[in-house]
């Protein structure tokens, strides 16, 4: 991953002309992650409706200022020392129904929000993501998942088979609207992994469906993820670590390395999970890299399999990240 260039005073003045009062120096990133670990932003600015997100995007581009964009704040560690750049969290989450299609901006909740509001509509087909901490964005940029509905379980559902079209902020500044097969949804992938394609607005095709029923859905869904998954509000984590490995899961290979339960400072390898790294207080980015990196190594050197980060690294990370972020041996 290449470097983020630390912002200048010209460039922070610059930002603040085009961006207004809103833009704030030195926020600490930690609160507004899961993980509640990361140093300092730079700058830091919150935008709560799309316009305003494609004017931070926008101007940030035009100035060649490193960004990175916030939303739940899961799926990431911020490094100790925070981002030298800006950092725009993505507060815009604006939502309307037409018939049965359900258009939201791409800072809103996945749940409670956008989940709610579809349930309380009668609408069905988003139900079924209960309980995982994401953005509209950050949905569509990993095609969230969750297995179908109980007992059966018998296959794995994707935002993807309800998504419909997006409004963007392209990777060269062109505001369009997009669909499905834009986004060329994979396993944990999208075009967003791969263009600097910015989502601005979604629309979602939904379908009638009985309240009651969805929210059986929903409650055995969040019933699941509790027996498995440490707890966010006690054991703060960034949800899984690694990527699965042909079809295994790092959890069980870590597990099979007798890894659960391994502290570095005050991360911990879950008891509960063994691919999520629980901050278990007073955390650092160092803590949870150096416990990465040893999984990384012990599993290679007992199943010859090496594992993958899956979460994104957001700062400076010194070697870490070098090891951490690739597939290095």
């Amino acid at each position: 991953m290449p470097k983020v260039r630390p912002v200048t005073e010209e460039q922070a003045d610059a930002l603040a002309a085009r961006l207004g009062p809103g833009l704030r120096r030195d926020i600490e990133l930690a609160p507004f992650t899961t993980f509640r670990i990361g140093g300092p932003a730079a700058l830091f600015y919150e935008a709560r409706t799309a316009d305003e997100l494609a004017t931070a995007v926008a101007a940030a581009r035009a100035l060649e200022v490193d960004f990175f964009l916030l939303g739940e704040g899961a799926n990431i560690l911020v490094g100790d020392h925070g981002h030298p750049g800006l950092v725009i969290r993505n507060r815009a989450a604006h939502l309307a129904f037409e018939n049965n299609r359900l258009a939201v901006e791409s800072g809103a909740s996945m749940y409670p929000d956008v989940i709610e509001a579809a349930v309380a509509h009668g609408l069905s087909g988003l139900e079924h993501f209960v309980g995982i901490p994401s953005t509209v964005g950050g949905a569509l940029w990993q095609n969230l998942h969750f297995l179908s509905p109980p007992p059966e379980r018998e296959r794995t559902l994707f935002i993807a088979e309800v998504f419909e079209s997006a409004e963007i902020l392209s990777a060269e500044g062109e505001r369009r609207t997009v669909d499905r097969d834009y986004f060329r949804f994979g396993y944990d992938d999208s075009i967003l992994h791969h263009r600097d394609d910015l989502v601005l607005k979604a629309t979602f095709a939904l379908t009638p469906g009985e309240p009651a029923r969805m929210r059986e859905i929903m409650a055995a869904n969040l019933d699941w993820r509790a027996q498995r998954h440490p707890p966010l509000d006690t054991e703060p984590s960034a949800g899984s670590i690694f990527r699965k490995i042909e079809g295994i899961g790092a959890g069980r290979l870590i597990d099979e390395c007798g890894l659960k339960g391994l502290r570095a400072g005050g991360a911990e390898i879950s008891s509960r999970h063994a691919n999520i790294i629980v901050n278990r207080g007073g955390a650092t980015a160092a803590d949870v890299c150096s416990l990465i990196m040893h999984a990384q190594k012990t599993v290679y050197a007992g199943t010859g399999h090496w594992l993958v980060p899956e979460i994104g690294f957001v700062g400076e990370f010194a070697p870490v990240r070098r090891l951490a972020a690739t597939d290095a041996r």
